[in-house]
């Protein structure tokens, strides 16, 4: 099973692409706090890319921002690719595939939100090739 779970802060405004299949996808990084301090030391968080894809990429663009606390529910992927030097790269992130805010309200929106715009799971993928991928 690969299953993850987090709440954290993002750490940047998200950064929404669209593939050359004319797919949405965000990217975006949560800190999330570990559960334990070392004594006489600040806490310590860990820096998780996340991507979203679709209606969910969508969905956290237009209501996401920097400082905001959310949840994620998605799973972990793994990819490598070749640079132009033929340098190896590898990259681990989370595949959101449930977003939720979890700040408290906040005063400054742009337009009303509605309940029916919370619910943003999407249970399908599109296989995308390399080239599609906008980073």
């Amino acid at each position: 099973m690969n299953k993850v779970a987090l709440i954290g802060r993002l750490t940047k405004d998200v950064e929404l692409k669209t593939t050359q299949s004319n797919n949405q996808v965000a990217n975006f990084t949560l800190a999330v706090n570990r559960r334990f301090t070392k004594e006489g030391e600040e806490r310590q968080a860990d820096f998780i890319n996340i991507i979203a894809w679709g209606k969910t990429a969508e969905f956290c663009n237009k209501y996401f921002s920097k400082g905001l606390q959310i949840g994620v529910t998605g799973r972990i992927q793994t990819r490598t690719w070749d640079d132009d030097q033929g340098k190896k790269h590898y990259a681990t992130e989370v595949v959101a595939e449930e977003v939720d805010f979890a700040d408290g309200k906040k005063e400054k929106k742009e337009e009303p939100v509605s309940d029916m715009q919370f619910e943003n799971t999407v249970t399908d993928f599109e296989q995308v090739t390399k080239e599609e991928l906008p980073f």
